[in-house]
């Protein structure tokens, strides 16, 4: 158990305006945690903020039971996700858009904190590298509509995509060992 982490707890019960620090500590991580388990950005995000607001609401009846804090952010982020399946499945009929459920293990946990390092990373690349990134990847653009997103030619988004993506290599080889 993490005695700041533990303050930090205790300072949010007492006050709610100090869960703001346990929220920035742990984002990254239950977003990527999430992410991993849907594909729509919109629909993580939606969940991410449904998990920190049930987290807020029931922090006063959270208990230190050996487990570091994040274990209940993800338990909460575990049931956030099922019922929005099972939401969804009442609602289409069919839940083939979403990734089965990996098994809570240690290569998930680790797994999640890689992607949170890579959030991490892909924020401080410089603007255009980070802006090319994002739609290639996370909006799964083609070459073509980035360059006419950004008014570049296909070659200099093909070169900024290359350069950030050397970038993210050497930085996560010395984030990762």
């Amino acid at each position: 158990m993490d005695a700041s982490e533990q303050a930090l707890v205790e300072a949010a019960k007492k006050d709610p305006s100090g869960f703001a620090a346990l929220y920035d500590a742990h984002f990254e991580r239950i977003y990527a945690f999430v992410a991993r388990r849907v594909r729509d950005r919109s629909t993580a995000e939606d969940l991410t903020a449904e998990v920190f607001r049930h987290a807020l609401a029931a922090i006063g009846g959270f208990e230190w039971r050996g487990v570091p804090f994040a274990a209940w952010l993800y338990r909460i982020a575990a049931n956030e996700i099922a019922d929005h399946r099972t939401k969804s499945a009442r609602e289409h009929e069919s839940i083939a858009h979403y990734e089965e459920p990996v098994q809570d293990s240690v290569e998930g946990i680790e797994g999640i904190e890689h992607r949170a390092t890579l959030y991490r990373l892909v924020d401080g690349l410089p603007a255009d590298q980070r802006r090319v990134i994002v739609l290639r990847f996370a909006e799964e653009r083609s070459i073509r509509e980035i360059a006419g997103a950004l008014g570049r030619t296909e070659g200099a988004v093909k070169q900024l995509q290359w350069r950030a993506l050397q970038t993210l290599r050497t930085r996560m080889g010395q984030s990762h060992g």
